[in-house]
């Protein structure tokens, strides 16, 4: 038994996402899954049946033909999860959203709405778009460098977040008998102007119940680390291994001890896609097959190319791997620039490249539901995850794991019963945060000892 409880998140993927090229054939796989949002009703409630913590939207704005076929035709995230919101009750919705093509104040705004349509569910995943194309959908010649992404990003959630405290919790007296409805000491512009954005506010939109949208991310690079030092309350990432995550996890919570913040404060969710069967080998028999059925050659080519944001199918692909230059390092720059590297160096074709980084490694997830429970555990109490963020090619798939992972895991006392909390925020065990006028008047009124005590256990 442990004091700390196992967290489960849940993507979906309707008609196929990535390495799903052809999930869409499957004859259980309704044809218009990524855009019927009873079909989103209906796996979000399993979900919540089985005491899963969120919903995850992944989220992006440019497509081409060669992409997976839920990228090609799905709902965008915030209409989706507000509609998921009325037809669920426990369960969090987290949206991602890019900070590199919205507006600071109409995405929290839209943000805020979704917090209270949900009565404090809403969650947003950062991301600063890694498409090169997503830049000619907003009247870009070309997509912004790592840097400026980045810096670009930590300004817009700080703006969020400022704007987010526009109204303190007691704002609104509603006080009939004297004719007053909002307190007006009590709403505050932010009036913020920086590098990239200069916003007046305030907010038209009061604090939710859990004060603010739970932030996450999901960038691994150098500078998606920094991020992710600064503002993140939950972390979408690869794990391959147990090493890897516990490795991951230690850095990420040193750099946010490092800007000042409570490390234990976040929540890391690798991805897994569990698989179940019969035997431990038909289950990774089932695995392997699943993924060559979705992954030959011109399939990984295709997935390949997504962050070099060029065409290769138009390329012999038995001829030397070609010199791009700096083609494809503002989006995934330190995965473009390993590919690079490393064919160049080992005089690789483009066929061997790609057969090299799209190879199938195997799925620590797959095996009987006693299996898949011990290795979920084993991976728990290493400190290798926080969470698991699960996807799973078919309803049924979700069903079973619902059904005979979740007890076996409940058994082991690593994973809920019931929901602890009416709030996204309440179930991942993360504080609310005051609001920022609120703690200035607080500490502007505390007697000398009381400020000399917070000053002590902020030191500490």
């Amino acid at each position: 038994m442990t004091d700390r409880k196992l967290h489960l998140a849940l993507a979906l993927y309707g008609v196929g996402g990535p390495g799903q090229r052809n999930l869409w054939k499957d004859p259980r796989v309704p044809k218009d899954a990524s855009t019927d949002i009873d079909w989103y009703i209906a796996n979000a409630r399993i979900a919540e049946a089985g005491t899963f913590d969120l919903i995850f939207v992944v989220d992006s704005q440019y497509i081409n033909a060669t992409y997976p076929p839920h990228y090609l035709n799905r709902l965008e995230p915030l209409t989706l999860l507000s509609a998921l919101a009325v037809a669920t009750t426990n369960i969090g919705l987290v949206a991602t959203a890019t900070s590199s093509y919205n507006s600071p104040f109409n995405l929290a705004r839209r943000l805020a709405s979704l917090d209270h349509i949900s009565h404090g569910r809403a969650g947003w995943n950062v991301v600063t778009s890694f498409d090169p194309g997503v830049a000619g959908n907003f009247g870009l010649d070309e997509h912004y460098d790592y840097d400026t992404r980045y810096a670009r990003a930590l300004e817009f959630v700080r703006v969020a977040q400022g704007l987010w405290d526009s109204y303190e919790d007691d704002a609104f007296v509603a006080d009939v008998s004297a004719g007053r409805f909002l307190d007006p000491d009590k709403l505050h512009a932010l009036d913020h102007d920086g590098e990239f954005f200069k916003v007046a506010g305030p907010l038209n939109v009061s604090r939710s119940p859990q004060g603010q949208p739970v932030i996450f991310q999901a960038g691994v690079s150098e500078q998606g680390r920094n991020f992710a030092g600064e503002v993140a309350e939950g972390i979408y990432t690869h794990a391959g291994s147990i090493a890897e995550g516990v490795a991951f996890g230690r850095d990420i919570r040193r750099r946010i001890a490092e800007k000042g913040r409570d490390p234990e404060q976040l929540r890391i969710f690798p991805g897994g896609h569990p698989v179940l069967g019969a035997t431990d080998d038909a289950a990774r028999a089932l695995d392997r097959e699943q993924w060559e059925s979705d992954n030959d050659f011109e399939r990984k080519l295709e997935g390949f190319a997504r962050p070099f944001g060029i065409d290769f199918a138009v390329l012999d692909p038995d001829a030397p791997f070609p010199d791009l230059g700096t083609t494809g390092d503002n989006s995934r720059g330190d995965r473009v620039k390993e590919i690079k590297r490393v064919a160049r160096e080992e005089r690789l074709t483009l066929r061997q490249t790609v057969e090299r980084f799209s190879q199938y490694r195997g799925n620590p997830f797959a095996g009987t539901a006693d299996t898949v429970a011990d290795t979920i555990e084993e991976w728990f109490t290493a400190g290798a995850l926080d969470g698991l963020n699960v996807s799973f090619r078919l309803t049924e798939q979700l069903e079973e794991f619902v059904e005979h992972v979740v007890p076996r895991l409940r058994a082991k006392g690593v994973f809920r019963t019931t929901y602890e909390a009416t709030t996204l925020r309440g179930n991942l065990g993360l504080t609310v945060p005051e609001n920022r006028y609120t703690a200035t008047r607080r500490k502007a009124s505390a007697s000398p000892a009381d400020q000399a005590e917070e000053r002590e256990e902020a030191f500490a």
